[in-house]
């Protein structure tokens, strides 16, 4: 490790152990902070995965409800289904805190009569599956907008793990070391040009002794 380059005073000497020490304990935070994020962290990647087997099984099954529909239907007819909404649906995104972490809170906000028809349309028109891959499809947006969200929050946290994992080896492994290897050149030669003092004195000493 490469010492700094400073002159070998008390001065520095007394400056440096002051960097040392807040060095040291920005050190400690940041492996705390480190420590926090990676325990939230993994939970949330627990709860994604899980979350995420839910709405896959449940989007298959939408799909596969409207695939069989689209078979016997006229296409003609899906397109004008789903050209306008029926419902308004609103999502409100707001942020939250997290270790220094802003992560956001999405609110899904839409009519309660959405749930009981989504979509407006006749149903002698319509036939089994194409009603059952609607119902599928709304009652799991819910669940598709907390897996956005989770999903979010993880990526924005990795980040966050990983720009704290740098400032910590970079304290850790070059600035905590690099202080250390400097504050004892600085108390060797302190001493070093004590010890030449007091030689320096003694020689004169015995000079005038002689004398």
């Amino acid at each position: 490790m490469v010492r700094l380059n400073v002159n070998p005073t008390r001065m520095e000497l007394t400056r440096l152990k002051k960097q040392l020490t807040t060095a040291t304990r920005g050190h400690k935070l940041l492996k705390d902070k480190q420590d926090e994020l990676m325990r939230q962290f993994i939970l949330l990647i627990r709860k994604n995965n899980e979350l995420r087997q839910v709405v896959e099984k449940e989007m298959t099954a939408a799909m596969s409800d409207f695939v069989l529909a689209k078979a016997s239907l006229p296409e003609a007819f899906i397109d004008e289904l789903f050209v306008l909404p029926s419902e308004n649906v609103e999502l409100a995104v707001i942020e939250k805190n997290i270790m220094s972490v802003k992560v956001p809170i999405m609110n899904f906000e839409y009519d309660e009569q959405l749930g009981e028809a989504p979509v407006d349309y006749g149903y002698l028109n319509s036939n089994a599956e194409l009603d059952r891959s609607i119902d599928r499809f709304t009652s799991f947006l819910p669940k598709l907008l907390e897996l956005t969200e989770i999903e979010k929050t993880c990526q924005l946290m990795a980040g966050e793990i990983e720009k704290t994992r740098r400032r910590v080896n970079a304290l850790e492994y070059m600035t905590i070391p690099q202080l250390e290897e400097t504050i004892y050149y600085i108390k060797m030669k302190l001493e070093e040009n004590e010890r030449a003092e007091v030689t320096r004195l003694i020689k004169v000493k015995n000079m005038g002794n002689a004398d």
